[in-house]
């Protein structure tokens, strides 16, 4: 008797069992439709659709950068020496699509990203390439106390493409020991010197990713000495790397 009340018990009707099908058919398609919506937004924002005049808009803006670029070309001093062997490059601009040529320098530096910045050694080279995007960068002369502060701040190793925290020096001895470079200090020592294997080191190093001054930056289209923001500010940049680190 007790089994046969249990068997009523556990007996489900058949049209019961349909409906429950039925719902979680319908969840599964619900699901996979929400599925596709959501890679078609990710496909579509991918695409972003563009006017003709914007094309048009954004090429005489291109071919302008490229004018105001020779220009600033033409009336550089070449006489112009460095005051120090080390530079900080610190772009400070430039999420619009800008020339070609710019974009390459761009490139060359690290500077990927607004806020990022890079030590570079002083050369004519690199400060011919500093005229010609002049209004996106500020650079200036760091001193020791900006360097040491940048790398235990905000100095990441780059190994294998990955973003590596400088915690350990092994890290450091494994990638540069063959250098004598072993650990932070060797590092610092190494950068503000800029010594002989200045390259390899700042190649270990991502670029320094900074926060954004509290105030901002109110003129970037013109040059420090003239009471903007970018181009050189010499020993200036002290002040600058201070507030972002």
């Amino acid at each position: 008797m007790a089994e046969k009340e249990e068997q009523e018990m556990n007996y489900i009707e058949e049209t019961v069992l349909k409906k429950r099908k039925h719902s979680e058919d319908w969840a599964i398609r619900r699901r996979q439709q929400l599925l596709e919506r959501q890679w078609k937004l990710k496909q579509n924002k991918k695409l972003v659709f563009k006017r003709p005049e914007d094309f048009i808009k954004e090429y005489r803006s291109q071919e302008l950068d490229l004018v105001k670029m020779k220009q600033r070309v033409k009336r550089r001093k070449t006489s112009e020496t460095p005051s120090s062997k080390l530079l900080f490059v610190m772009r400070i601009q430039g999420n619009k699509p800008v020339h070609p040529q710019i974009q390459k320098i761009f490139k060359s530096f690290g500077l990927k990203r607004i806020y990022s910045g890079v030590f570079l050694k002083a050369t004519e080279g690199t400060l011919a390439m500093l005229e010609k995007v002049e209004p996106y960068v500020t650079y200036g002369y760091p001193n020791l106390k900006n360097v040491k502060d940048l790398i235990y701040k905000k100095g990441l190793a780059k190994l294998d493409k990955d973003k590596v925290p400088l915690t350990d020096n092994n890290v450091i001895e494994q990638a540069l020991g063959k250098h004598g470079i072993l650990c932070l200090e060797d590092m610092v020592h190494e950068i503000f010197s800029v010594g002989r294997h200045f390259k390899e080191v700042t190649r270990f190093l991502w670029p320094f990713f900074l926060a954004k001054p509290k105030d901002g930056f109110h003129g970037k289209k013109n040059p420090f000495k003239n009471g903007g923001d970018s181009g050189n500010r010499e020993e200036h940049i002290n002040e600058l790397i201070a507030l972002m680190t």
